[in-house]
């Protein structure tokens, strides 16, 4: 990535989340008449920052490349950044001052053979092992039957994000469907300000940037956001209304690898429901293993499935 071009994310980033801020919310009176900004404009966030108006300006148009961190935190709290938002935009201005990239981290997609053997320990409780741009590189069967339709796609094509922007079965799956995808989008995100060259990010977000509007929409949001524990409710084609509580965890030893395990108490619904979906997935996958003809990796999509 050139100078350029890790000056504009920097650019970019600011625009974005200048454009998200309300007068009310930083205490500015609106005065009367219709704004043809939307949220703050540059001199009243500059002000707010405590830094010129053409100072500012500089670095929405990439012009100005290296920020102190005085400033850099400066303008964080006059666009009320989140903690993980603040990060982002330190990660950014770090990237923007550097006179020559860092090599891009190579994807790994290979799940060790202990870490297969701790999914099947797991059951029934769903798990999977996600890649740092959401491929499901290794699911135990409720983990992957907790995604309706996702077995279908090729083992290659299983991806979070793509499921829920391309996969017809996502929204009704979700009941919080827009709370999700934005979630997903601002995950991305986040790494897009670590690694932007990365390849597998890349091939990605371009294609969902190409076959979904809702995507492109939230892309240009510039929303960050990390990676916690929390709960999700799933109206589920088989089992029904369920919500899981779930944990992820880094892999020590593979760089970007996450173990995502979702969980219920034994005397729970949920749980009868977890079990369901296990006895479904281990019976996916000997029908599966069943067709001789075509092995499961190598099935393809239906038409339209993308």
């Amino acid at each position: 990535m050139s100078p350029d071009q890790r000056s504009n994310d920097l650019a970019g980033f600011l625009r974005a989340r200048r454009t998200q801020v309300t007068p009310e919310q930083v205490g500015l009176p609106t005065g009367p008449g219709l704004r043809r900004t939307p949220g703050l404009r540059r001199e009243e966030l500059a002000t707010l920052a405590g830094v010129s108006v053409d100072y500012y300006t500089r670095l929405e148009r990439g012009k100005e490349t290296r920020p102190s961190p005085a400033v850099v935190d400066a303008v964080a709290r006059a666009l009320h950044l989140q903690e993980d938002e603040h990060e982002h935009l330190r990660r950014l201005a770090a990237r923007a001052a550097r006179t020559a990239p860092e090599p891009p981290i190579a994807p790994n997609r290979t799940v060790r053979p202990g870490v297969k053997l701790l999914l099947e320990n797991l059951r029934p409780s769903p798990a999977y092992v996600l890649s740092r741009t959401l491929d499901i590189l290794a699911a135990n069967p409720g983990g992957l039957q907790l995604y309706a339709g996702i077995e279908s796609w090729p083992a290659k094509q299983r991806n979070l994000a793509r499921y829920y922007f391309l996969h017809p079965a996502a929204r009704d799956l979700f009941p919080e469907w827009e709370t999700r995808i934005r979630g997903c989008v601002a995950r991305l995100r986040a790494l897009a300000g670590t690694d932007p060259d990365a390849p597998d990010l890349a091939q990605l977000v371009g294609e969902l940037l190409l076959k979904s509007t809702d995507f492109a929409r939230l892309w240009e949001r510039y929303d960050v956001r990390g990676h916690r524990p929390g709960t999700k409710h799933f109206h589920h084609p088989q089992v029904g209304d369920i919500t899981l509580d779930y944990q992820a965890m880094q892999l020590e030893g593979t760089p970007g690898h996450r173990l995502v395990v979702y969980y219920a108490d034994v005397t729970s619904p949920e749980h009868d429901a977890m079990v369901l979906l296990d006895m479904l997935g281990t019976s996916n996958v000997s029908d599966t293993a069943g067709q001789a003809d075509t092995p499961a990796h190598d099935q393809r999509p239906e038409p339209g499935r993308f």
